[in-house]
């Protein structure tokens, strides 16, 4: 590929994948296949159910924003991952390549971004729940949500402009399932101290401002569940965060965890199954920690059924 800027000689990449486990690609072919399907229906069925009156208010708007970031979050990387289970040559273009992270980088950080939002939400439910729906107005939760699409989009075309710049000459084999920044900047035969002081820096500007505004949302969460004297109050203060906190606590420990793991060089089984947890199981996981055992959400998957005719 030629342009104004570096020459990348290289014109495709090899991705391992789990090559490397010959004898149960079957066996991860169907759970990676079932896992991406339930993502699918269960995130769809978030997504169709908001059209529902009763589910019209801020945090199922943010649940549906939610679920729409990660179909396409899996959807970047999965169909690519399962139809290379069976193909001799994994291989993957230059351009398919950039494509690839250009489309999951973005939704990855949104996500994270969002989520943020929502611990807002949730602050803005306990804290003030007489003027709750005054303070989520629904000009503030469309704000909300297309600042985390743009900041998360922003971020990544910085990453991505960098990531053009650079020189591949070889080799060309990435030791994971899809194309991880990371990876790339250890194949560059280019100086990459640019781009990897300016992916520090990004990840600390997003990473400390979500962690602000998540522990002071909870900070006052929590001062406002102590001075509910009922247990009965206060058991249904706490479930109300309880879904958001553990599905934040399992997206970031994943994704710092293998962040930290892969930014030592090199990716290992063990980190190609944890990105396994945080590209695939999460957006599997998150209708159902935040709401598909929700009674509103049952009632309101009820009423879409008997409307469209489904059994």
């Amino acid at each position: 590929m030629t342009g104004r800027g570096k020459l990348t000689e290289i014109p495709q990449f090899i991705l391992l994948g789990f090559s490397d486990f010959p004898r149960i690609t079957v066996v991860l072919f169907a759970i990676f296949l079932v896992t991406y399907i339930m993502t699918l229906t269960w995130n769809r069925l978030i997504i169709l159910i908001r059209i529902d009156y009763h589910l019209h208010t801020p945090t199922y708007f943010f649940l549906s924003k939610l679920s729409f970031i990660d179909i396409c979050y899996v959807t970047s990387t999965v169909p690519k991952m399962l139809s290379d289970f069976f193909q001799e040559q994994k291989t993957i273009t230059f351009v398919g390549c950039i494509v690839q992270n250009f489309i999951f980088s973005p939704m990855g950080l949104s996500e994270s971004c969002l989520v943020t939002a929502m611990a807002y939400d949730r602050y803005a439910a306990i804290c003030n729940p007489l003027v709750y729906s005054t303070i989520m107005s629904p000009t503030l939760c469309v704000q909300m949500v297309l600042g985390a699409y743009m900041a998360g989009l922003s971020a990544s075309l910085s990453q991505l402009c960098a990531l053009l710049q650079l020189h591949f000459c070889g080799p060309n084999v990435i030791n994971h399932f899809f194309c991880d920044m990371l990876q790339l900047l250890i194949l560059s035969c280019s100086d990459i101290f640019f781009v990897q002081v300016m992916t520090a820096i990004l990840t600390m500007i997003l990473g400390i401002a979500k962690v602000l505004v998540i522990m002071l949302s909870y900070c006052c969460i929590i001062i406002s569940i102590m001075k509910i004297t009922s247990p009965k109050g206060r058991s249904k203060a706490f479930n109300t965060c309880a879904s958001h906190l553990t599905a934040v606590s399992l997206f970031n420990t994943s994704s710092i965890f293998v962040y930290l793991s892969s930014s030592s060089g090199g990716s290992s089984s063990f980190d190609r199954f944890a990105s396994v947890f945080y590209t695939m199981m999460i957006p599997m996981l998150n209708p159902r920690i935040y709401s598909l055992r929700d009674k509103e959400i049952k009632d309101a998957l009820k009423r879409l059924q008997k409307k469209r005719g489904y059994c």
